[in-house]
């Protein structure tokens, strides 16, 4: 199998426009990801990711939209659109979801699972081979934190996510925060399916924090990373060490936003879960200290 092209990036955060300053701030950040869908079409790229991209930060465009694993063909100009952002940035790898956005012409506005069943594995193959043929880049997918599942599975989680890898060449982009919410809403345990996963297929890692309504965890990427998902990724990290593996980790934020020194503790609190080296300044103010400009940053 290629060579993982992020393998030993270490830490990074998710780029948004709302915290651009904290992460141009950030002595040791290596890389980043970018929603593909935020993206211009003329490959003009906001100001503070193109400083990013001059000092040599790796770009992931992370796709929302696509809808892979819809019955409907791929709709081309979702397609243009990703594969540009991927020119764009000169981007060594690529992602989106195991998932679907649309159907029968109606968009969802959320990303919905797929039934695991042989059917269902056909379209997503098939979808994801028609998206690589396009793209220059290699393409990583992500399975989704799923609120409810489809009746009649043919197929356990790990055996059709390493089925899909096998048929279309593709690396895995592990949520951690993904795996343990559908784990906990299906009285599951997390570890099991860690267990279970092709971890050598692993491109990258996100981690995120939610939050429990109604009985449900949410993975809404607008609080701190809970100890539990912590947990679970030094257990995970440990199986990285000893099979000698060095996946990128990424910190997803999407709202809810504090203050820079709260963020910048996070990421050290997931640098050390992880086993990475801290990305952060040595000397950053204490919280309640920081300009609203260090998280927006220039636009």
């Amino acid at each position: 199998m290629a060579v993982n092209p992020l393998a030993g990036l270490g830490l990074g955060i998710g780029w948004r426009p709302e915290i651009a300053g904290l992460v141009t701030d950030l002595p040791g950040v290596r890389f980043t990801e970018v929603v593909a869908e935020s993206l211009r079409h003329q490959g003009q790229l906001p100001l503070p990711l193109a400083e990013l991209r001059a000092r040599g930060v790796t770009v992931v465009p992370h796709g929302t939209r696509l809808s892979l694993g819809g019955v409907e063909p791929l709709d081309p100009h979702r397609v243009r659109q990703f594969v540009a952002a991927a020119a764009t940035l000169d981007a060594p790898l690529v992602s989106e979801h195991v998932a679907f956005v649309r159907a029968g012409g109606l968009e969802a506005g959320h990303l919905l699972p797929v039934p695991r069943s042989r059917e269902a594995l056909r379209v997503l193959a098939r979808n994801v081979r028609t998206l690589r043929a396009e793209l220059d880049a290699p393409l990583a997918l992500e399975p989704i934190a799923a609120l409810f599942e489809w009746p009649d599975d043919e197929f356990t989680e790990a055996e059709f996510l390493t089925e899909l890898l096998d048929r279309t060449g593709a690396w895995l982009l592990l949520d951690i925060a993904n795996v343990y919410a559908n784990a906990r809403n299906r009285g599951a345990d997390p570890v099991d399916l860690l267990d279970r996963l092709p971890l050598k297929r692993v491109a990258y890692l996100h981690v995120a924090g939610g939050a429990e309504h109604d009985g449900l965890y949410h993975d809404t990427h607008t609080a701190p990373t809970p100890e539990p998902v912590l947990a679970l990724l030094r257990q995970l990290s440990a199986r990285f060490t000893a099979a000698r593996l060095a996946p990128a980790m990424l910190l997803e934020r999407d709202g809810d936003y504090p203050p820079a020194a709260q963020l910048r503790a996070e990421l050290d609190a997931v640098a050390d879960a992880a086993g990475l080296a801290r990305i952060t300044p040595p000397d950053a103010p204490p919280d309640g200290q920081v300009s609203n400009t260090t998280l927006a940053g220039s636009r």
